[in-house]
């Protein structure tokens, strides 16, 4: 869907989630971030982008790790007693949103406000769209990018279609 003041598009998302065990979240830390060659997002929300690499803090232990188009993922090595990793790609769906019209849009549909600090450029929240867990990714002034389950993608992109 694209018109001059918003557009909507849905593609494949390579995404690979990894967490720390209870308890190990120092020692799993240091050797994600030794992994990456980055350090990692601090808090949940924030994200560090890295040499094609998108690091999201999902939750207090978990983040995701999203590769931009064309980006090889990271040769990751976890080690079991620190924590565990899982491919998310066959069950995650890009929806990238650009255009003057996009705060009006998502206002519709998701429960974020464009001008809090806490879905600024750079920041990540997750919220749900029609009852559907979805992740927010601002990616600039009038650019976000959400992350949805595959299942839901086509009445996702249907319903913001609609909206428009």
């Amino acid at each position: 869907m694209a018109s001059p003041d918003f557009s909507l598009s849905v593609a494949d998302y390579p995404l690979i989630q990894v967490e720390a065990w209870d308890r190990t979240l120092g020692q799993f830390e240091s050797s994600l971030s030794a992994s990456l060659g980055t350090n990692l997002p601090g808090s949940v929300g924030e994200t560090v982008h890295h040499k094609g690499l998108l690091v999201i803090r999902v939750a207090p232990r978990r983040l995701w790790l999203a590769l931009d188009d064309g980006a090889q993922a990271p040769a990751l090595a976890v080690d079991p007693d620190l924590g565990c990793s899982v491919s998310l790609d066959e069950g995650r769906m890009r929806f990238r949103m650009i255009g003057a019209d996009i705060a009006r849009v998502l206002s519709k549909c998701i429960a974020v406000d464009w001008r809090a600090p806490a879905a600024a450029p750079g920041r990540a929240v997750l919220t749900s769209l029609h009852h559907v867990p979805v992740l927010f990714l601002r990616t600039g002034e009038t650019a976000c990018e959400l992350i949805v389950p595959r299942s839901f993608s086509r009445s996702l992109s249907d319903w913001i279609a609609g909206l428009n």
